[in-house]
């Protein structure tokens, strides 16, 4: 069997629907009738899914050592009469060929190999492990083969190839596609539309298993009889809260989403519920679902949660709860393992996913001149913690990909694409042979790390901002990681400093700076940040201004951080950002301007971001970490005495 190529790492959730569902397979009939309102549902991925690597192939393979697969295994040309012999037979297999012939038929592609590696996800619990695997697949062939796919694509690949097995899936389930996050769906007709919506705030869920049982295709059919034309009272209350009133309400629960109205939203599952009860519950036996019933109405459970309501196609299958805070999530999964019910939780946070850096790295290195003839500043040796002596850019980028980071772009010069290219280079076979075998893999892991980056060349030197946005294209719209390439970074926390400034950003939601403390007599070589500190434990702060080189009495006079112990702590710069989309407009808005006055000026970041705090809000996150300076002699000396070190620094 011969495979080609990198490996990659994918993994897909399973996805919770919160409001709206039956309206996606409702929401179809109005190709037949007008009249029914559009479908819509609020769905969201969930932290539980399927792991796997992927590699191409000539053939068609799955395959897992996981219990629940059995040892079982498939292989198949990557054929469509072939796949679709597999997918018309039903069972687990059927799922992932569907989606694999549906790609042979409309993509130049040969085969893969998928190796599911973990499954936290529960099977048969309206979670749709289902669509997760078909997206899996989807996503596999995407990224392999770049066919361009965008997460819509993605989601049409997985819906059009499980919809060649005898399964009939709901157009809902492919959300997952966008990974931990709520989505809005719109169901009219054939026509699917989706977007992403911000949450105002953490929003904690406990899904639970009730260990009972339903017959979907019994709901499903009993339900289907009320569509396309109602034909008495029973079936025009099904359309009506499939329709009219589930679009009312999703309307509303966008709204508290993006509000962060965690009670509000509680309030509003427990209305749909009594909604659906009320309406649908009559059209179908399997709706009257006793144990649902008994425990979103246990008065004990309700001290616990602001709301429940059922899962997937309702009946007893599983139950979501939005609970009140993490103490309510821990009680209440401890009262649920004593009924004999397993859960697990899901939480929002706000602010889109940073899965996207930028390390500038076109600087021409005057201050450690003449070393930059023999190198590229990036290319400064260290000793990371692991004992190898490696490129400082290395150090940055192992950091940026345990931080969760799928991409990097790298600001270089017009002409150094060359020493880049032989960085990146696979080491010859005769030196990989007198490698040990951890060297041997870090070489392989170097490869590896090429396939995440993406160029850029700053032709011209007009500014740091000027360099950050060149990258606009590459950010599309996304929140990015921006790590200056000076410096490299130490945690002294259990995750890196990258992790913890992308987590940060995580429950702000706003462009982000992270800081460090510096003494007074030092303030006057950074940009310092002023604000106050928006939580106990003093990591988060709400920026109020950015002052760029003050002088050490003004720093004194308007720049003092007070803290618990009403102390003045001064905070500069830590050389880790989360930008914005707003940031590149900012930039785009000073560009502009100075390309219309033939202006000379740099274009500077700091700028921009003091103008995206004044209009949008700005947050500064202090890091458990230090920061090490490359780009000065004396400290590039302290680096490489102290980076891993930590017994030296005082």
């Amino acid at each position: 069997m011969e495979t080609k190529g990198r490996k990659l790492n994918l993994f897909v959730p399973g996805r919770l629907c919160l409001f709206g569902e039956h309206s996606d397979w409702a929401g179809m009939y109005r190709t037949v009738n007008s009249e029914i309102v559009m479908g819509q549902a609020v769905v969201t991925g969930i932290e539980q899914g399927i792991y796997a690597t992927v590699e191409r192939c000539d053939r068609f393979i799955v395959e897992s050592r996981l219990p629940v697969y059995h040892d079982e295994y498939l292989e198949c040309p990557m054929e469509t009469g072939k796949l679709l012999e597999v997918a018309k037979q039903g069972g687990f297999f059927s799922y992932v060929a569907g989606v694999a012939s549906y790609i042979n038929d409309n993509y130049s592609v040969e085969g893969v190999r998928i190796t599911v590696t973990g499954m936290d996800l529960p099977i048969k619990s309206g979670l749709s492990s289902s669509a997760a695997i078909c997206v899996l697949v989807a996503r596999a062939f995407n990224q392999l083969y770049n066919l361009r796919m965008n997460v819509k694509g993605e989601m049409q690949a997985a819906f059009r190839g499980e919809q060649r097995t005898p399964s009939r899936c709901g157009r809902l389930d492919q959300a997952c596609a966008y990974g931990v996050k709520p989505v809005l769906m719109d169901f009219d007709g054939v026509e699917i539309d989706s977007r992403e919506l911000s949450v105002g705030s953490t929003f904690r869920w406990v899904i639970a298993n009730l260990n009972a049982s339903k017959d979907t295709i019994k709901i499903l059919a009993d339900l289907n009889r009320c569509y396309p034309f109602a034909e008495d009272e029973l079936q025009s209350k099904v359309q009506e809260a499939l329709g009219p009133d589930n679009k009312l309400m999703n309307e509303k629960a966008v709204e508290m989403l993006e509000k962060g109205d965690a009670p509000g939203l509680g309030a509003l599952m427990d209305e749909w519920q009594a909604n659906f009860d009320e309406k649908v519950m009559p059209a179908c036996s399997e709706l009257i679902a006793p144990v649902l019933h008994s425990v979103i109405e246990d008065k004990e459970i309700r001290k616990y949660i602001y709301g429940a309501k059922g899962v997937g196609s309702q009946g007893d299958g599983s139950v979501q709860f939005l609970c009140r805070d993490e103490e309510s999530v821990a009680g209440l999964q401890k009262y649920l393992e004593g009924k004999g019910m397993s859960s697990f939780t899901l939480t929002l946070k706000p602010g889109q996913s940073v899965r996207k850096a930028v390390i500038p790295l076109a600087g021409y290195g005057t201050r450690i001149f003449p070393a930059t003839k023999a190198m590229k500043k990036g290319f400064s040796p260290v000793v990371d913690k692991d004992g190898m002596l490696k490129p400082a850019l290395f150090i940055m980028l192992e950091e940026l990909f345990d931080a969760g980071i799928e991409e990097v772009c790298l600001i270089i010069g017009e002409d150094e694409q060359d020493d880049y290219d032989k960085l990146f280079a696979p080491v010859s076979p005769e030196l990989k042979s007198k490698l040990p075998n951890d060297r041997q893999e870090y070489a392989d892991k170097i490869v590896e790390m090429r396939q995440h980056i993406t160029f850029v060349y700053q032709t011209v030197r007009r500014g740091f901002g000027h360099a950050v946005y060149l990258t606009k294209q590459f950010a599309d719209g996304s929140p990015v990681l921006l790590l200056l390439g000076d410096f490299i970074y130490e945690s002294d926390a259990a995750v890196s400093c990258s992790k913890q400034i992308v987590d940060a950003y995580m429950e702000c939601g706003k462009t982000l700076v992270s800081v460090e403390e510096v003494p007074l007599e030092r303030v006057v070589h950074y940009g310092i940040l002023y604000g106050q500190w928006d939580d106990t434990a003093e990591t988060m702060l709400k920026v109020e201004s950015m002052v760029e080189k003050p002088t050490d009495d003004y720093a004194e006079e308007y720049l003092g951080v007070i803290n618990a112990k009403k102390q003045k702590k001064y905070y500069a710069t830590f050389g880790q950002y989360v930008l914005t989309p707003e940031v590149y407009d900012e930039l785009a808005v000073m560009i502009k301007e100075s390309d219309r006055t033939g202006s000379q000026n740099e274009i500077g970041l700091t700028e921009a971001l003091d103008k995206v705090r004044e209009k949008f809000g700005m947050y500064a996150f202090k890091p458990e970490g230090r920061s090490y300076d490359l780009g000065l002699p004396e400290a590039y000396r302290y680096t490489i005495a102290n980076f891993g070190n930590k017994k030296n620094i005082q």
